[in-house]
């Protein structure tokens, strides 16, 4: 604990002299290798291979970045291009955000709300409440509800591509991607999951452990550098209308998943907007964090491939965080 310490103790101090004992022209690259090496460090406690973008929501200063231009699964971050589909419908009067939806049984997946306390037919949610189940909770039944609506996930890889940003591409529901993942048949979801558990009881466990099959599919995937720059256009007010870009940022902020990743080692009062993913061999965290001044650090942290225990993923993700936000606090 005490070396821990001394080590956060130590790297802000290291960011600040080297942000003042030289001109601004020779300091920058001294306090890019200075973050890059303790990133790389951290990294190696994930496991697998890790990705992260991360700079300043203003475009101001240097970009932190490790593996950023490498293909990611996304899991449940594609969430976020999903909803800026969506907020982009309500933008354009093709969607209402009080627009009541159904919730067919037939389109429930294993979720934490809908599917396992709606258990009887007749569920209809508004657009806005599928909104903050699926980005506060990551809902999967929401998800797929809202994917419908959206038009597939065809019409959301092609409004990320209206955003200028290539490297991210959706091509499933959550629905198709637990099946593929865990090799179901037909049928509800939920059925086919008990059904393959009971002929192959180590299933269950897959669900943490990597598969290499899936960390090489390119579908679903993203950069963390390209996460990052959908996620700095819809953070920025240059994706959404002011009042959705404030609707979603406030769903974002309400985030109930990952409190062990980008908020988990984060000063008290530093106000986080996240969407996490995780299955497999990948845990994943991208969204922005607040810095005193009211600036915000936009960071994209991706984990693919890795044996180790989630908890230990989540902590390299957490402590990365924790490093790139104080090297923009203290060296910027």
């Amino acid at each position: 604990m005490k070396r821990n310490a001394m080590r956060w103790l130590c790297l802000p101090l290291a960011f600040a002299a080297l942000s003042t004992g030289q001109p601004a022209a020779a300091a920058a690259p001294v306090t890019t290798k200075v973050v890059d090496t303790e990133v790389s460090r951290l990294a190696a406690g994930a496991g697998g291979v890790v990705g992260i973008a991360a700079w300043r929501l203003d475009g101001k200063g240097p970009r932190v970045l490790l593996n950023a231009d490498a293909a990611f699964p996304m899991a449940s971050t594609f969430k976020v291009p999903l909803a800026g589909k969506i907020f982009d419908m309500v933008d354009k009067g093709q969607l209402r955000l009080d627009a009541m939806l159904d919730v067919p049984q037939s389109m429930m997946s294993p979720s934490e709300v809908i599917a396992d306390r709606f258990i009887h037919p007749g569920v209809s949610l508004s657009v806005h409440n599928l909104l903050e189940l699926m980005l506060t909770q990551s809902d999967n039944t929401a998800t797929d509800v809202l994917m419908k609506a959206a038009g597939g996930p065809e019409a959301v890889t092609a409004w990320v591509r209206a955003q200028g940003v290539g490297a991210i591409r959706v091509d499933r529901d959550t629905n198709r991607l637990l099946r593929d993942f865990f090799r179901l048949g037909e049928g509800p979801l939920e059925a086919a999951f008990e059904t393959a558990a009971k002929a192959d009881p180590s299933l269950l466990a897959k669900g943490a452990l990597p598969d290499a099959a899936f960390d090489a599919d390119a579908k679903d995937t993203a950069s963390p550098a390209a996460m990052a720059t959908l996620l700095t256009r819809m953070f920025a007010g240059k994706a959404l209308s002011a009042e959705n870009t404030k609707a979603f940022i406030a769903i974002m902020e309400r985030c109930r998943t990952g409190e062990a990743r980008l908020p988990g080692q984060m000063p008290p009062g530093t106000t986080v907007a996240h969407k996490t993913g995780t299955i497999g061999g990948t845990v994943n965290d991208v969204g922005m964090v607040s810095l005193p001044d009211g600036t915000g650090i936009v960071i994209a942290a991706y984990v693919k491939a890795s044996a180790a225990p989630v908890a230990d993923r989540e902590r390299a993700i957490a402590e990365i965080a924790r490093t790139v936000r104080d090297y923009f606090l203290f060296a910027n």
